[in-house]
């Protein structure tokens, strides 16, 4: 590519691309371009390509603190061609976005693997779904792959991924060329009868039962290792504190084998050692994988600390063993019961963080279990019907939804007239009436008449699935407080390892050099074992993982419950951000108003005739997405009653003026529709009587529309938009909270003015353009403001993502609510109120999180090195200093899941018992 500047005259002629299929050298045509007047720079072919980009989220198996998401998170972003990484601690995943151009995801799952981790492809953020299926029949390698290549061979199929050792096949394929019930067929059809094929048994009909799927398997697998720990330590704990103190049985465990090496310590040792090296070996594989690529991690505190009190113990024996006069003891129970609380601990962590995501398991279980196919014939009448499997649907599908029924996907209406409960999704309390050609969202309830419903968005690309999708990227998203526990993280281990190896120094050597009473050692150790219980207990009680999960943990309960209520929150910036907003800028049309305009008056300032006034204003609108343009539009069809959908006269040259109103031209007649500024700027004089019905109009807190025909005004019309239930209350609880709340509007000021005030806004912004308002946005942040903006419509959007909180109302468009931190899935003002207290409830959890695991380490290290010994003689066993560092984990988790209680401000409940319901 070229870029060309004319040298004489000194302005740009844009680029040009030069498309020669013969080869030619750069510096000829540099020169070529030179000689006739134009000076030509060559650019890097890199800087013209647009950068492309897309999004894949992978399960990684092992992290156990944030050291681990951190160096995965790093490794990452490292690679060329990554545009962003984030990695949960908490969910246990990453989001990476990319540039498929330069890497895949293929390259992503290497480097998570060489970190140490496993990982697993969750969704690779192409247009595709996907699909994982049982396979029964399959006896050899050939007969698998015959399978693969019948699959790879039909239109449509991305990818196979294959584990024959399940009998489990995963299909990632584009929905609109292929669907699951082609791969059955296909399947079934190259066995000659002898392979079946089902959908894979991962949970439910959504298919959302992979990540619950693995949950349950991690939960699993810590209760097994647990049990089986229980099985060796608890008679390692018996001989070592209970047994010896009943006479017959503490003569058999004295009794001398080899010298002074008795048969307890046999027993201990022996039953201790698979807890060390069998069980705890997830234990030595972390540390190893972290250590190996230069960072130190929890795997790492317990490996050294169980490492030294076993090998001590192996030590004692053998020098017992071997010398005559030597009577150690050993620490064969701090090991192997440090292993097992440890593991109690990640139980019931694992536990517990399971029922943070339980909003992501809810959100699936909308999705219906089955669906009733339609066969139709070749003239579209229905030949037969089957149940099938909710998950089998495929793109075009006709599916038969019954009274009572769940929606099984997304599409419209072929036949049939019901009424749906769209609750569950929109938040719209009233059932809503279908009818052919009425749009429908799979998961929600058919409440009536039998409808047959055309699928138009199946598996990845439903509402339902977007929503989820939303969820899970939220709870991903780190809030910019996560930072600081990250930072500590980063130097804990090293700093608790340099801690611990102090304390066994300090305590040893005022023990060799008799700096404390001999007295304060128990009759059972020496002042080398009592140094070394002290260096393991501060070893083992600090932990970062409390610290780590104390943010995501909150975000991920905070999160989930705002999506049970309707409030969708992208992620741990939003939640941090709601938290201090003091002002609020609220949009009018559709915000604070219905957004449902209708014309109320009509005022004719010359002789027309009503229905051909109409439309010609009809057919200039009817190519405007404005609201007020379709309230137009609408009124205008009941001059057309005769007609389903009338079609209106042509309209050429047709002008949207962003703010103002459009233009066109219809039946030869220049046609200008719009605000007093539109006409003013187009020169054309408004009478009297137009300015003063444009003044009544206003001050009755309506909109006034000017139509010019041929540069003369025609008419007036008066549009009303009614104010939502409840905004004046809302308005007023705002205010009760401290929060300022403003009002900019593309309306004129009289009409801004008069819903301000009945609202109570006392600030107020009339005619402001889109890139007006977020100006004012960001003027209000330049004066100390945090500010949220609350709309609705694609003139909304700079402002949004101007704001420091954009909230977005659900029932607004597709672009806004792209554009918006907050999604209010109800469209109810008061959900404004409860995404602020949802956020400044989770913040104060988060706080609390904070400050519960700092506290617990910065008052445990000490007592665990002995801080209190001298003067009462307690001291913290090893494996008690297990048993708390794995419960300081499991109390932040459950801090967090106390939000899952959160009732909205019961101001809010009031509104609804005056009966001032917003739904």
């Amino acid at each position: 590519m070229l870029k060309l500047c004319r040298k004489s005259h000194g302005y740009v002629l844009s680029s040009l691309w030069i498309y020669d299929s013969y080869i030619k050298q750069e510096e000829t045509i540099r020169e070529t371009i030179e000689d006739v007047g134009f000076q030509a720079t060559l650019i890097e072919q890199d800087e013209t390509n647009e950068k492309s980009s897309q999004v894949c989220r992978i399960r990684i198996n092992g992290m156990t603190c944030t050291s681990c998401s951190t160096t995965v998170e790093k490794a990452l972003q490292a690679i060329r061609g990554v545009q962003k990484a984030q990695v949960a601690l908490a969910t246990e995943e990453a989001e990476v976005h990319y540039d498929p151009k330069i890497i895949n995801y293929n390259q992503l799952l290497e480097t998570i693997e060489d970190t140490g981790f496993e990982a697993t492809l969750i969704s690779t953020g192409e247009d595709m779904s996907k699909i994982h299926l049982k396979v029964d029949g399959v006896r050899t390698d050939h007969s698998m792959r015959m399978l693969e290549n019948s699959l790879q061979a039909l239109p449509g199929v991305l990818g196979l991924d294959i584990y024959p050792e399940i009998h489990k096949i995963s299909v990632s394929y584009k929905p609109d060329m292929t669907g699951p019930r082609n791969f059955l067929r296909v399947i079934e059809s190259t066995g000659s009868g002898s392979f079946k094929a089902t959908i894979f048994p991962e949970g439910g009909g959504g298919g959302g039962g992979g990540r619950e799927t693995f949950r349950q398997e991690e939960i699993q697998q810590y209760y097994r290792s647990f049990l089986w720990s229980l099985v060796f330590t608890i008679p390692v704990f018996l001989t070592s504190m209970v047994l010896m103190y009943i006479a017959g049985i503490k003569h058999g465990l004295d009794y001398k084998v080899v010298n002074m090496l008795n048969v307890g310590e046999i027993i201990r040792g022996v039953l201790s050692t698979p807890v060390q090296f069998i069980i705890g070996r997830r234990f030595y594989t972390g540390s190893y994988k972290a250590l190996r690529h230069g960072s130190a991690n929890m795997d790492v505190l317990i490996a050294l600390g169980t490492n030294a009190a076993y090998f001590y113990s192996v030590y004692s024996v053998f020098r017992a063993a071997t010398s005559p006069d030597f009577e150690g003891t050993d620490f064969f129970e701090t090991s192997s019961m440090l292993i097992s609380f440890i593991l109690l601990g990640k139980y019931l962590e694992v536990l517990a963080k399971g029922k943070t995501s339980a909003a992501i398991a809810k959100l699936m279980d909308l999705a219906p279990q089955t669906a009733i196919l339609l066969n139709m014939d070749d003239e579209g009448n229905v030949s037969s019907e089957e149940e099938i499997d909710s998950r089998l649907i495929q793109k075009n599908d006709v599916i038969k939804v019954i009274p009572g029924a769940k929606v099984a996907s997304d599409g419209f209406v072929l036949w049939g007239q019901s009424h749906v409960n769209e609750s569950m999704i929109t938040g719209e309390a009233r059932p809503v009436s279908k009818r052919k050609g009425d749009s429908v969202i799979g998961g929600t309830v058919n409440e009536n008449g039998v409808l047959h419903i055309k699928a138009t968005r199946v598996g990845s690309e439903s509402a339902l699935s977007l929503i989820v999708r939303l969820v899970e990227s939220a709870q991903m998203a780190k809030a910019p407080v996560q930072k600081f526990a990250d930072r500590i993280s980063k130097f804990f281990v090293p700093l608790v390892i340099t801690l611990s190896f102090a304390t066994w120094l300090a305590w040893f050597l005022a023990g060799k050099f008799h700096a404390y009473p001999e007295t304060w050692i128990p009759s059972s150790m020496d002042s080398f074992q009592l140094a070394l219980q002290f260096g393991i207990s501060v070893m083992v009680i600090a932990c970062p993982c409390a610290l780590g999960l104390a943010t995501p943990t909150a975000v991920m309960v905070g999160t989930g419950v705002g999506a049970s209520q309707g409030v969708l929150i992208k992620g741990g910036q939003a939640l941090e951000s709601a938290h201090k907003v003091n002002c609020i800028v609220f949009d009018k049309t559709g915000t604070l108003t219905v957004g449902k305009p209708v014309v109320v008056n009509t005022r004719l300032l010359k002789n027309v005739v009503l229905q051909e006034f109409y439309e010609l204003v009809a057919a200039t609108e009817v190519n405007s997405e404005h609201p007020l343009a379709k309230s137009i539009v609408e009124y205008a069809k009941k001059f057309r009653e005769d007609e389903e959908d009338p079609v209106w006269p042509e309209a050429r040259d047709f002008e949207s003026i962003t703010g103002h109103g459009v233009k066109a031209t219809v039946r030869n007649k220049e046609m200008i529709v719009g605000n007093k500024s539109l006409m003013l700027d187009r020169n054309i004089s408004i009478p009297i009587d137009a300015e003063e019905m444009l003044m009544e109009i206003e001050e009755m807190a309506q909109t006034g529309i000017l139509v010019s025909i041929d540069r003369e005004v025609t008419g007036v019309l008066a549009i009303s938009d009614p104010l939502k239930p409840g905004a004046r209350e809302v308005i007023s609880i705002l205010k009760s909270l401290k929060v300022k709340s403003i009002m900019v509007t593309g309306d004129n000021w009289r009409t801004a003015k008069s819903i301000a005030k009945e609202v109570g806004i006392d600030y107020v912004i009339g005619e402001a353009k889109p890139d007006q308002k977020a100006e004012k946005v960001k003027e209000l942040q330049a004066s100390g403001h945090t500010v949220a903006m609350v709309g609705d419509g694609i003139n909304d959007s700079p402002a949004l993502v101007a704001a420091d909180v954009g909230m977005a109302i659900g029932a607004g468009t597709d672009i806004a609510i792209e554009a918006a931190d907050i999604v209010l899935m109800k469209s109810n003002l008061e959900d404004v109120i409860t995404a602020i207290d949802l956020s400044r409830n989770t913040f104060s959890r988060i706080r609390l999180n904070h400050i519960w695991a700092l506290g617990y380490n910065l008052l445990g290290i000490p007592i665990a090195a002995g801080a209190l010994f001298p003067l009462t003689g307690f001291r913290l066993p090893p494996w008690i200093a297990g048993a708390a560092m794995a419960a300081s984990s499991v109390s932040v988790v459950c801090c967090s899941l106390l939000l899952k209680y959160y009732k909205r401000p019961k101001k809010l409940d009031n509104l609804e018992i005056q009966g001032i319901s917003i739904e």
